[in-house]
C-alpha cells in the first residue's frame, strides 16, 4: 500500500543533498533531481532521454559498462547495490569527486531499470589529501592513523561555528587541539581565550567568566569584563569543564542559549559572539547519568565531539614526538647536540605512558639531566621506563651498551639503526692493543681504583673485570 503520493515523492527526491537519476534499460535518463543537475554543472532539463549524462563519458563508470551497454553498477551484489568512486569533469573544467551507487529497479518502477545515487565527496577528498602526509597540525605532532583521523576531524570542525567538546586523558594535548581548531577557523584573527575551570574557586570562576560590576563583592573596586567578553569575535576554551559547579552550569547554559552575558552585580545583558570549545579528561556522559552534570548543557557543548587518542594508541608517533621534544629542549639552551640510541627509543615505544605526551616530555627532561655524551642510552631514562613490564617483553634484562675505546677516549656505541643501515665505516672499533693500553692508562691515573677507572673508561665495573681477565691484567691489581 502506498504511503506517499507521487508528487510527494518527487518533492522529497528533489530536496535531497544527494543527486538521483533514474535510467531505463538502455541507460537513457528518465528523471533527474536538482542536486544531480548541480553536480553535473547544468541547470536545464536536457538530460532527459540522454544516454547517460555526457559528463560521465570516459569516466571509470562508463568504462566499466559491458558491450551490451548494460550499466555495470546495476549488477548488484548481496546487499542490493554497488558503489564506485568517480571523478566528474564539469563544463566549467572543475572536477568533483563523487561516490556513486546504482540500484536495480527492473520490473518494479515503470520504465526505470536502475537508479543512480551520487554523493559529493570533494571536500572529504580534499581533507583526506591534505592530511594524508601531514606530520603536524598546529602544535600537534604525529603521522599515525589515529592522528591522521584527528587532523581530519579538526579541519572539518574548524569550518563550523558549533560548540566542540574535546575529550581525552590528562596530558594528551587537548589544549593543542583547541588551538588548532581556532587557528584553522574563520575566527583565527580574533582572540583565543582559555579558562582553566579547575584552577579557580566557584565565586572567582563566575567573576572570571562573566565579569563583574563595581562593588559587586568585597574588593571589586572597578568594573571588569569577563572572559566571554574578552573572547568576543574569537574562541573561548573552557578547560576541565567537568569541574564547574551546578550553579555555574546553569549560567553557562543560558549564555550558550542566549549568546549574552550578565556581569555579577548588573541586570544588563551584553551580547557576545564567541565560539565555545570545552575540554575534559572526565567521562561527562557518566557524570550526566550520575546527576553531577546537566544533560542539557552536555548536549549543548557536545555538538561536535573530538576524542584525542592516548599515546599508547599511537606508539608509532613516539619516536617523532621524542625527537621533536628533545630538539625543543636543546634549542632552549639546556644541552648540546644529543640524540636517542635505538635501545632508548625501543624502551620509549614499549612504555605504557599513563601521563601521555606530558609524561614523555618530563622523561626527556630527566634524560637530559643525566646524559653525559651525545646519545641518550637506556640507563639515562627513569627507572619506571626501564623496568616496565612492556619494556622487558621487548628486551628482557636490557643493559647499557658497552662503549668502544680509542686510546683514552670513549667513543659512543654504534646506534642500532646505523648498524642495520651498514654505516659501520663511520665508527672505529679499537684493536685489542689500543683497548689494553687505554685500560692500563686509566688504572695508572686512578691509582689502581677499578671503580674510578671503569667510570673514566665509560664502562661498567663488571665489563672492566672482564677486560682485565681477557688481557691477563688481574695479577697484581688491587683496589676496589
Amino acid at each position: 500500500m502506498s504511503v506517499i503520493s507521487l508528487d510527494g515523492l518527487n518533492i522529497l527526491i528533489d530536496n535531497l543533498e544527494e543527486g538521483v537519476l533514474f535510467l531505463d534499460e538502455e541507460r537513457r535518463v528518465l528523471a533527474i533531481n536538482k542536486a544531480a543537475m548541480d553536480m553535473f554543472g547544468r541547470d536545464d532539463e536536457h538530460f532527459i532521454d540522454e544516454i547517460c549524462p555526457s559528463e560521465l563519458v570516459g569516466s571509470s563508470c562508463t568504462q566499466a559498462c559491458d558491450q551490451r551497454g548494460y550499466c555495470s553498477l546495476a549488477k548488484t551484489d548481496d546487499d542490493g547495490r554497488q558503489a564506485r568512486d568517480i571523478e566528474l569533469r564539469r563544463p566549467d573544467n572543475t572536477t568533483l569527486f563523487l561516490r556513486m551507487w546504482a540500484m536495480s529497479l527492473a520490473g518494479s518502477v515503470g520504465r526505470a531499470h536502475c537508479a543512480i545515487v551520487l554523493k559529493n565527496r570533494t571536500l572529504e577528498r580534499q581533507l583526506e589529501e591534505e592530511v594524508s602526509e601531514r606530520l603536524r597540525l598546529g602544535g600537534l605532532i604525529g603521522h599515525s592513523l589515529p592522528m591522521q583521523e584527528l587532523y581530519k576531524q579538526i579541519l572539518r570542525a574548524a569550518v563550523s561555528e558549533a560548540s566542540v567538546l574535546i575529550e581525552g586523558e590528562s596530558g594528551v594535548g587537548k589544549e593543542l587541539v583547541s588551538r588548532a581548531l581556532h587557528e584553522n577557523s574563520n575566527r583565527d584573527k580574533g582572540p583565543y581565550v582559555r579558562v582553566h575551570c579547575a584552577a579557580l574557586a566557584e565565586n572567582l570562576l563566575e567573576s572570571e567568566l562573566f565579569g563583574h560590576a563595581r562593588g559587586a563583592f568585597t574588593g571589586a573596586e572597578t568594573a571588569r569584563a569577563g572572559r566571554f567578553e574578552a573572547a568576543d569575535g574569537g574562541t573561548l576554551l573552557l578547560d576541565e569543564i567537568g569541574e564547574i559547579s551546578p550553579q555555574i552550569q546553569v549560567k553557562l547554559l543560558r549564555v550558550l542559549q542566549e549568546r549574552e552575558v550578565e556581569r555579577l552585580g548588573e541586570n544588563k545583558s551584553r551580547k557576545v559572539d564567541v565560539r565555545i570549545i570545552a575540554a575534559t579528561n572526565q567521562d561527562l556522559a557518566a557524570m550526566v547519568r550520575a546527576g553531577k552534570f546537566r544533560e542539557d548543557l552536555y548536549y549543548r557543548l557536545r555538538v561536535l565531539p573530538l576524542r584525542v587518542p592516548p599515546l599508547r594508541e599511537r606508539r608509532e608517533d613516539i619516536s617523532l614526538l621524542a625527537s621533536h621534544l628533545l630538539n625543543t629542549i636543546v634549542q632552549r639552551g639546556h644541552g648540546g647536540e644529543v640524540r636517542f640510541s635505538a635501545q632508548a627509543i625501543q624502551l620509549l615505544e614499549a612504555y605504557h605512558w599513563p601521563g601521555n605526551v606530558r609524561e614523555l616530555s618530563n622523561v626527556i627532561e630527566y634524560a637530559m639531566v643525566y646524559v653525559t655524551g651525545m646519545e641518550i642510552l637506556p640507563h639515562h631514562l627513569p627507572q619506571e621506563v626501564q623496568a616496565s613490564p612492556e619494556a622487558q617483553k621487548v628486551q628482557p634484562g636490557i643493559a647499557p651498551p658497552e662503549p668502544w675505546i680509542s686510546g683514552s677516549k670513549v667513543v659512543p656505541a654504534m646506534p642500532e639503526e646505523s648498524r642495520r643501515l651498514g654505516l659501520t665505516r663511520y665508527y672505529h672499533r679499537p684493536s685489542a692493543a689500543e683497548e689494553k693500553t687505554a685500560i692500563l692508562q686509566a688504572l695508572e691515573e686512578t691509582g689502581g681504583n677499578k671503580t674510578a677507572a671503569a667510570a673514566r673508561l665509560g664502562m661498567s665495573r663488571t665489563t672492566l673485570w672482564k677486560r682485565l681477565k681477557k688481557y691477563g691484567l688481574l695479577q697484581g691489581q688491587a683496589g676496589s
